[in-house]
């Protein structure tokens, strides 16, 4: 034997695995954490024993920051159980890769190449430079954010709860669930008590918009602020923070005039402008990805379901707590549908071009999104078939967007319907396009091209 000769070193199954793929393994290895402590007897209240289908969909709705579930948080769940579905709710929130940073960080562990791109496809982002910045700033930015949400309703709260321990401890889930975009209560009926507490329903929005915006949007106007008046007058915000933002905006406007048309003479017939307001901008803003309610979703009309429908299905921003296709995903898909339709061959916006690959990847994700999609209505409508068409399009919406809105069907679902939604819940948190990337083994590309050949089209 030759001893020059190197050896190469074993590699392990994990080295061998793309980024995408160990993404999609940590959320798993997530969600089986989260099962685990979920099932703990001290995770449940006395009484309480929950089936492993039932501890299963929680945890998975929980690391996905769903909020759809199979039972009642608080009658189900102890204090230790609260928290644990908090924590799940933050993992999900800020991603898998985002946390492991920080206790990298706080172990003094050095963050090489490898978890940088790990990072990268957690968050979705483009550039590898400044990702360890990135996971630092979003971390400060969520706290914050959730710290000052959490002070404000646990004092609010103290006009409702007997005791400051309990009025807190409500704030305190209340602010997590409302800024990772959570769905998930403790109130045992959403946001429902508090339908005409304006106040109530406003902090929760601003945390739920807080959340789904997008961090890079966040991080952005938090540098802004910090900047000087001079500064900011030069001062120019990406095309990311600009398309995101006025997309947001303009689905949370248009859903707010919807509800309203479709509603004016059902169910706010009776309301007040107050009333009539409120209803339509907490369930528009709720839609984006929040998943709370102040009214039960069956009082809506059908064609109002299936509007709250499609607009979960679209979500809320890439680099968020949100799911769905994501609302940079839908506006690209709309821009270049105009552009086509007016003959332009170039797609600009804000003063700067769209590169070819990100809109062929907005309409791949958006055409997988809808097969997927309808796969699964069809599926479900098959297997439980006593179950309305609208009510099942809602859940599967909602299950996709990881919102958490929900008719009240999810209980009923068979098994199999379950694992479909978790399916979705997971690749709705993951991303579409970590989904589709997890199953490429990283081959190289031809070196050579076939001649082209047109195909007539519509």
């Amino acid at each position: 034997m030759n001893p020059m000769r190197r050896i190469k070193p074993e590699t392990s199954i994990l080295d061998k695995l793309t980024a995408v793929q160990l993404i999609s393994l940590y959320y798993f290895i997530a969600a089986t954490i989260a099962t685990i402590l979920l099932a703990l007897p001290i995770s449940q209240q006395d009484g309480i024993r929950l089936s492993f289908m039932e501890v299963v969909f929680t945890a998975v709705s929980a690391v996905s920051v769903t909020g759809l579930t199979v039972v009642t948080t608080a009658d189900t769940f102890s204090v230790f159980g609260v928290f644990m579905i908090a924590v799940a709710l933050q993992i999900g929130g800020l991603g898998v890769m985002a946390l492991g940073t920080l206790i990298w960080i706080v172990l003094g562990k050095k963050i090489g190449f490898k978890e940088r791109r790990l990072i990268m496809t957690d968050q979705n982002t483009k550039s590898i430079s400044g990702i360890v910045r990135l996971v630092k700033e979003m971390f400060v930015v969520i706290l914050a954010i959730e710290f000052v949400g959490f002070l404000i309703l646990g004092t609010y709260y103290l006009n409702y709860f007997d005791s400051a321990i309990e009025a807190y401890y409500q704030g305190f889930f209340a602010a997590v669930s409302a800024t990772t975009n959570g769905g998930f209560d403790i109130t045992g009926a959403s946001l429902e008590p508090f339908a005409h507490d304006y106040f109530v329903q406003f902090i929760n929005m601003l945390l739920i918009i807080a959340g789904a915006i997008g961090f890079p949007v966040l991080i952005e106007v938090k540098e802004y602020l910090q900047i000087s008046q001079e500064e900011r007058n030069i001062k120019r915000f990406s095309l990311f923070t600009k398309l995101t933002t006025l997309t947001y905006f303009v689905l949370l406007a248009f859903s707010f005039v919807v509800i309203i048309i479709l509603e004016f003479n059902h169910f706010f017939a009776d309301k007040s402008w107050h009333e009539t307001l409120f209803y339509s901008l907490f369930q528009s803003t709720t839609a984006r990805s929040g998943g709370l309610a102040t009214m039960d979703m069956n009082e809506f009309t059908a064609q109002t379901q299936l509007f709250l429908s499609s607009m979960m299905f679209i979500g809320a921003s890439p680099s968020s707590v949100g799911g769905g296709i994501r609302t940079t995903t839908f506006a690209l898909v709309i821009i270049f549908i105009l552009s086509f339709a007016s003959g332009r061959n170039r797609i600009r916006i804000f003063g700067r071009e769209i590169e070819e690959e990100d809109l062929f990847k907005a309409v791949v994700v958006t055409l997988l999104a809808m097969l997927m999609f309808f796969s699964v209505v069809i599926i479900i409508t098959a297997v439980d078939g006593h179950l309305s068409l609208t009510s099942i399009i809602f859940e599967v919406s909602s299950a996709f967007g990881t919102t958490g809105l929900s008719m009240g069907i999810t209980a009923d679902l068979s098994t199999f319907s379950q694992i479909l939604l978790i399916t979705l819940m997971l690749i709705g948190r993951i991303g579409i396009l970590t989904f589709l990337f997890s199953f490429n083994r990283g081959k190289s590309k031809s070196n050579y091209r076939y001649p082209k050949e047109k195909i007539n089209i519509g």
